[in-house]
């Protein structure tokens, strides 16, 4: 008996396929996706928090900096994640979803390539933040001061070609192995004129200038680097060679905070010698 109530099998509905998620609805159920993106931002993110607030005097720069080895840690985990996660995806057949993925590890690999450099410099290089051209008479600070601890936490006190030795004098044996190309520089100028031309330097370095004196052949100046607002005090000194035509140049570059400066002192002085004489000339020869 048919059932006149039941509409015939000609005019049934279709049946309806299901409706395929739209880009915003994929992206919502890829939780690895989501959490390497996560990681790998936030990492820089918080770096930039980080130093930035140092920068600012929301905090000091030792909590910022205390900061640093574990944001590390968060990039090099998003990392080690994106790799896991791929590999597993491929083992099972998977198609790896990659818009989030794909950012967290591009935004991570971009930031550890930005630390690299530091990464280096921490290890290779000693843990002074003093550098100067002329060790057995280092410019001294008149205006600004040099800070008290300059001479504290000096490495290679348990080395034994270095027992006997002050901090000072091993502050010099260890500046002399790890930057023997920092020497006085001898320019073909008089001391006032050199000390002008270090002064517009300075000045296009937005460097603070405490004090020129082109008689006493001095600069005294800061600079203030890095998002975490570390300053560094630096002293330019110039004295008269070959009856006045010439002039022997000194610098000195000191961190005002922290043990190791990460080369820093060393190639601020570098690149400001070799502006300050074109090419320069060690007054040794």
């Amino acid at each position: 008996m048919t059932n006149h109530n039941e509409p015939a099998s000609g005019n049934r509905p279709a049946a309806t396929a299901p409706a395929k998620p739209g880009k915003l609805g994929s992206l919502r159920r890829d939780p690895k996706g989501w959490l390497v993106a996560l990681l790998g931002v936030g990492a820089p993110l918080a770096f930039l928090i980080a130093a930035g607030g140092s920068g600012l005097g929301l905090w000091g720069w030792q909590a910022g900096m205390a900061a640093v080895p574990w944001i590390v840690l968060a990039a090099l985990l998003a990392l080690v994640l994106a790799v896991v996660f791929v590999l597993l995806n491929r083992r099972k057949g998977r198609v790896t979803r990659w818009p989030l993925l794909g950012l967290g590890t591009l935004v991570t690999l971009g930031f550890l390539a930005y630390l690299a450099p530091y990464g280096v410099a921490y290890v290779t290089l000693p843990a002074i933040h003093d550098i100067t051209t002329d060790l057995a008479d280092p410019p001294p600070f008149v205006v600004l001061s040099l800070r008290a601890d300059n001479w504290d936490n000096i490495p290679g006190a348990n080395d034994d070609d270095k027992r006997g030795m002050n901090p000072r004098q091993r502050w010099a044996t260890v500046h002399q192995d790890a930057y023997p190309d920092i020497r006085s520089v001898r320019i073909d100028q008089p001391v006032a004129a050199v000390i002008g031309k270090a002064q517009r330097l300075a000045e296009d370095r937005d460097w603070d200038i405490a004090s020129v004196n082109p008689d006493e052949g001095r600069l005294e100046a800061t600079d203030t680097v890095s998002l975490f607002g570390m300053k560094n005090d630096i002293v330019i000194r110039a004295r008269a060679a070959e009856n006045g035509a010439a002039s022997i140049i000194d610098m000195r570059s000191v961190s005002r905070d922290g043990v190791h400066d990460l080369g820093i002192n060393a190639k601020r002085v570098r690149d400001f010698l070799s502006d300050l004489s074109g090419t320069t000339t060690t007054a040794s020869q």
